[in-house]
């Protein structure tokens, strides 16, 4: 006959193991997305200087360009005054916000997507 305390034993040992591991893929969830998170921080920060050195070089051309020592930044900054006079026309868009938080979601979460298909 069957002990009863051995199957208790048993289903209590494989339902901390069941725990153990549930443990362990949220823990590399966690790490993955994390880490996804910080590059891209750091891209967006690398991004940032490149067009900062660009936009500065730019702006020099231009002036030596105009025989001028601040036509280059005023067209420079004109032009990004009216890029941002179009974002802010277009926040509301839901089609540009939609867009944006797939790829971000896409980007950040694509670690736990790679996962759930591998366990299929």
């Amino acid at each position: 006959m069957l002990n009863i305390g051995e199957i208790i034993q048993t289903v209590k040992s494989m339902v901390e193991t069941k725990i153990e591991m549930v443990k362990l893929d949220i823990q590399e969830e966690f790490s993955g997305i994390v880490s996804r998170f910080f590059i891209l921080i750091l891209i967006g920060a690398m991004a940032f200087l490149v067009l900062l050195f660009l936009s500065l070089s730019m702006a020099f051309y231009l002036n030596q360009i105009m025989n001028s020592s601040f036509f280059g930044f005023l067209i420079l900054g004109s032009s990004y005054m009216i890029v941002v006079l179009a974002l802010i026309i277009s926040k509301d868009s839901r089609g540009l916000q939609r867009r944006i938080q797939t790829s971000i979601k896409t980007f950040i979460f694509s670690v736990s997507r790679k996962n759930q298909s591998s366990d299929e």
